[in-house]
Parts: structure tokens; sequence; C-alpha cells
């Protein structure tokens, strides 16, 4: 196929059915704006930031009980107040569901722990009513922290609503987290009521959590009560019941705050050190995800939105949002790939889903597993797919429409979303008005003036450079928690550009507006002057068969006498890297990308160590072989696999004493 081949194309009456084709109507009829094409809107939306972001506010009825005196003050980052003097409630506009009856099913709960669970919106707006007089009724009131040890389960969903009802402040952790890694995260922000299960399945697993909920509540002396959740586990003593919590009913009442009244804490890794504690507002969430979600997922109305994720994420978050533009939110909880790769497909032609999110690992791994799901479920209804987590690959692209090719029905609109945690979205990812190209993300997204700055902090495009933001957006954290004079904000964003949000992501913005993102631009590797971005790396070594995870690293340093460019892979069940495997791993690299991208040494280890959010942990294992402590530079609690990082330890000795490793062959074979 040609570079920039379109793999899937707008239909002919895009603007007639969809809601961006109706914001565009609404622009022209109530502002006299008219735009040919995403381009100029694009443009307009990150010049004009009072003309775009007041534009959303009316469009989207966000309706607060006290107006914004102005738009937008003192426009530069990072010192930039949004809508003044306004008075809203997130949960308030989210439980509005627009444009849906109170008898519709809004909330679909499926586990691998119990049966599903149901909730109309009448039923959501009720229990969230409960659980706010509950909560009252703990002295939980504006500004206390709730902290939710729960999966992704509509109990999480209806407690946070329940917190931003009060003003207070919410934060979740995944049950996977470890005892450490949940009390990083919670000792900083000093949480009044902790809600939690005591266990969970996974797959057949089942995972019993009791012991960390009596180190968590032990490891904060903040707590004055614990609710516990029946999900799966043993008991635990001195706690409510969620049944206890929510047996009185109460008026449907929001407490009115700022624009940037704290909503919830999300956090960083923590793999480097304590986790940031980022704290996003009511109204800058809000705003942002009415924008992303019905602008550029197109969800509205009659949709069934299911993002794969855990409440340790941000697409936890962003999948609640879904709620607000009068979309329907799924929810799983387990295994995705139990029984076999095919469940979570199942789950969205079982449950009806119209916009089906997950990551790129996981796709990758469903067009190498040979999976078929176009062709062996019905998945008529499916008209869109969210990428994110990392890039995607060309070849994740191409599966996805080689595998819905015949199935009968209209091909989904494919988007591959880049943003983070610390804006809760994505900077660039798809949109209805534009092709889906092979490998590309489609366009930065509307308010989002990204740009790649080369090293002197110039503006580049046609190369990858540093992925920055050049201009503010509302959903930019409020604060980070704890940093009363900005300083570990300031450190955290703009120190590297002044006045500009640098991100810390490769990008090349491209001279057709497309963008590809190749990795971290702290993970840089470089051969021979030529700067390499990972994410091409495991698009090819991931191919090879045998090869279930890789990790690349340039290590360089002259005390250490190592200058190498090191790879690293996880194999498959009993396989081992003998000589023939690491020549078809270098094989592949050297015809598929160059020979500067040919690793120096190539590594079998047991596994890969990732986050909890499953990141590859580049940056710490470059440190690590580079001779650093690893109890300096990796937080454990932040880690899904710790004991992955023994192998890594042991390959760093055996390199600063420059131990003999096989290296692969440099020539054709």
């Amino acid at each position: 196929m040609t570079a920039g081949t379109p793999l899937w194309v707008p239909p002919h009456d895009v603007l007639d059915r969809s809601r961006i084709g109706d914001y565009l109507r609404w622009l022209n009829h109530h502002r006299g704006l008219r735009f040919d094409g995403y381009a100029p809107l694009w443009h307009w939306s990150v010049t004009d930031l009072p003309g775009f972001w007041s534009s959303l506010w009316e469009y989207f009825e966000v309706t607060p009980q006290t107006p914004a005196t102005a738009f937008v003050d003192a426009p530069a980052m990072p010192d930039v107040q949004w809508f003044p003097g306004a008075r809203l409630n997130y949960a308030q506009r989210v439980l509005t569901m627009p444009g849906v009856a109170g008898s519709t099913p809004m909330v679909f709960g499926h586990s691998q722990t119990r049966e599903p669970v149901i909730l109309t919106a009448d039923e959501l707006r009720d229990q969230v009513a409960r659980a706010r007089r509950g909560l009252r009724g703990l002295g939980v009131g504006r500004g206390d922290r709730v902290a939710a040890y729960l999966p992704n389960i509509p109990e999480a969903l209806v407690l946070l609503l329940a917190c931003a009802s009060l003003g207070a402040v919410f934060s979740s952790c995944a049950p996977e987290f470890g005892a450490r890694s949940v009390q990083d995260r919670w000792r900083q922000i000093a949480p009044k009521v902790l809600v939690t299960v005591t266990g969970y399945r996974s797959g057949e697993r089942l995972v019993d959590r009791a012991q960390e909920v009596t180190a968590i509540r032990a490891a904060l002396p903040s707590l004055t009560h614990t609710v516990t959740v029946p999900y799966a586990g043993s008991d635990v003593d001195s706690a409510l019941s969620w049944d206890e919590l929510l047996a009185e009913t109460d008026e449907f009442a929001f407490e009115q705050v700022d624009f940037g009244h704290p909503l919830y804490v999300l956090y960083s890794s923590g793999t480097t050190g304590l986790p940031k504690p980022i704290v996003h507002g009511h109204g800058g969430i809000l705003l942002e995800h009415l924008k992303m979600l019905a602008l550029h997922h197109d969800l509205g109305p009659g949709d069934r939105f299911l993002w794969f994720t855990t409440t340790g994420w941000m697409m936890w978050n962003y999948l609640v949002s879904g709620l607000a533009v009068g979309s329907a939110v799924v929810l799983f909880d387990g295994n995705p790939t139990y029984p076999d790769f095919g469940a979570l497909w199942r789950l969205v032609a079982e449950s009806g889903t119209t916009y089906f999110g997950t990551s790129a690992p996981y796709l990758m791994a469903c067009r190498k597993a040979g999976i078929t799901p176009w062709r062996d479920l019905d998945l008529s209804r499916l008209r869109g797919i969210g990428s994110t987590g990392a890039p995607l690959p060309p070849e994740g692209f191409r599966w996805v429409y080689e595998a819905s090719a015949d199935s009968g029905s209209p091909s989904p609109m494919l988007t591959s979303l880049s943003g983070g945690t610390d804006v809760c979205t994505g900077f660039v990812g798809g949109v209805p008005l534009l092709p889906v190209i092979e490998g590309e993300i489609s366009c930065r997204c509307l308010g989002a003036r990204i740009e790649a700055y080369d090293s002197a902090g110039q503006p580049i495009t046609g190369r990858t450079g540093e992925l920055v933001v050049t201009r503010p957006m509302p959903s930019m954290p409020v604060a980070l928690w704890g940093d009363t004079d900005g300083s570990r904000r300031h450190a955290s964003y703009f120190a590297r550009f002044s006045g500009v949000w640098h991100h810390g992501d490769w990008i090349n913005v491209t001279d057709r507006g497309t963008c590809v993102i190749s990795g971290r631009s702290d993970a840089t590797l470089k051969r021979g002057g030529v700067r390499l971005g990972t994410s091409e790396f495991y698009a090819v070594v991931e191919e090879v068969d045998d090869v279930a995870d890789s990790l690349v690293v340039h290590v360089e340093g002259a005390e250490t006498g190592v200058d190498k460019l090191m790879l690293f892979v996880e194999l498959r069940g009993e396989s081992t890297l003998d000589a023939r495997m690491r020549e078809r791993i270098s094989h592949a690299l050297r015809t598929a990308l160059s020979e500067h991208h040919v690793p120096d040494h190539i590594v079998q280890v047991p596994a890969v160590p990732r986050t909890l959010s499953g990141k590859k942990l580049e940056v710490p294992v470059k440190r690590i072989l580079a001779g650093a402590d690893p109890e300096l530079v990796v937080a454990q609690g932040a880690l899904a696999n710790p004991g992955s990082l023994g192998a890594f330890e042991d390959a760093a000795v055996r390199y600063r004493t420059r131990a003999s490793l096989p290296e692969p062959r440099r020539t054709q074979p």
C-alpha cells in the first residue's frame, strides 16, 4: 500500500450524520463562522481561545448556576484562569445525560467476579443521591478526599459522581495495585474515607486483597471511615457496607463550585519517585471531555461506549464522562485475554457496544493471535475503535481494516489517541471529518496547539521533534497536590521551554497535518548520529514469531565504558534465545528499518518490566544498566511485575564488567 493511502474515508454525508457536523452548523448560525474543512476549524480553535472554548460552553449548554465574568484570564501558561466567576458541578452535568429517557439502561457493569449489573438513568441518579447522603453522614464535605480501592464496576462510578456532587475530591487506585503503591499515592492527599473491595477475580484466579486493605488503612491516619463493597475476598473489621452507605435516599442536589475546584486526583506512574498527584478541576475536565467524546469520538444518545481500563488509569475517568454526552458506558473488570483474546470482542458484540477503546498492545496481540472477530461475531453496531497507551504500528491499523473488510458492515473509524494523565485527554487523535491513514494519527485535536520543537525551541514540520503545547487547555492540571508555590508543576511541565508545555514525547507533525508519535523523548536511542524511536523497534521485533514482548535502550557513559544499543526480549512458552533466533530478530530489524537498528546485544529476560498502567520502563532500565542503584531509580510499588527487574540488574553487572555476551551478526544472512 502506498504511504498516505487512506484505510477509511468519511462517508459522503458525514456533515449531516456526525456531531461535529452539527457543531459546524451551530457555529454558522450562532457565530456567523464558516469553515471549509477540519484544518481551518482547528486553526481557529487554537488561535481564538475565548471564541472556541466559549462556543463549546454554549453549544453543550453548560449552564452554571453563576455565569462566568470572562472566558479566559491571562491566557499565558502556566498562570491561566478559565471561566473566572463561574459556579458549576461536573456531576450535575454528567447526570443530565442529555437526550436520554429515565428508563434507558446507561451503565453496563460486566465482570469476571459476579453477574452483570445494569443501571438505568434514573437508577444511576438514585444511587448517586443515596451515596451522597451516606458520605455526608460520614462527615464528607467540600474539599475532603475520598479514596476508592475499587475495580471498574458501577459502584466506583457512583462514588465518583457522589463525591463530585458534594465538592469532595475523588481518587482511585485499582485493587491490583499493591499496598505500598497505594500508600505512596494516598499519603500525599490524606483521604477521609476509604471505599474498597477486598478481592476480585482475574480469569479463574481469585485474588484476596484483605491484607492489602489492612495495610493501606494502617498507613492512612487521616481515615475516619472505611466502606466495603461486597465483591470477593475476606471481610475487614470496623467497616460499613456499601448497602449501609446507600441505605437512605436524598434530594438530588449539587454543591456549586468554581471552574477549577478539584474534582479528582490522578497520578503519574511513580517509577522514579513518589507519583505526582495531579489535580483536575470540575470545569476543565467537563469541557474537554464534552469536546473529545462528542466532536472527536462522535458519541451521543444511543451509543454504548466501552474502553478497556482499570480505575488506576485516566481512561477510566475519560470513560465515565461518556454519560455527559448522552452515551451509555460499558464497564469491564477482569482479564481481557481470558479465556482467549476474543473475550473483549465477545463483550463488544454481546453488549451492543458502538465504540470500543483499548490499547495498542492489545490490538497487536489480537493480530498476532490470528483472531477474526468480525468473521466470528456480530459487530454490526461497532462504528468506532480507539487505541492508546502506546503508538499503534502500521500493522495494527492494517489488521483492523483487513479483519473488518468482509464483515458486510461499514468499517469502523479507527482513532489512535495520544495524550496523558496530566491532561486526562488526548492531544492528537481522530475526527469523523478526516480519513484514517495507516500508521498515522489523523489530527491535532481541537483546542490543542500541538507542535514539534527542535532542540533550540523552534517549531518544525515534517520531521521529529519534542511534543509541546503552545497554548493553554482547560484540562491542564489546576495544581499538583501540596505544591503550594507551583514550583513542582513548573518543573514538571514548563522548565524546558519557557511558557510552553513540554510533554516528553517525540512527535512528527507532517505536512498534511497528521501526526506520528515515536516514543518518549527521554528514552532516546541514537546510532551513528541517527535518532531512533522505540516504537518502531517494538513494531518489528514483536512481529517475530515467539517474541512476546521487548524493550530497547541505548546506554552510553564514559565512566562505565558502555556505549551499546541493547535489546531485551521476552519469549513465548519454552522458546530460547539461540543464535538462530538472534539472527531472525536482527534480520527483521535490518530489512524493515536499517542497519542502525540492529542492536549490539540481544538478551532474553523472563519478563519486560511495566508500570501498573502497562508502560514499559525504558528510562529506569537505561539508568540501571548505566550503573544506578535500582532502589533509587525505580519505586517497586509502581511496577506491575517488580520481580522482572532482577534480570536487568544481572545484565548491568555483566556489562559494567564487560562480560562477554552473544552478539548478533551484523552482516546480511
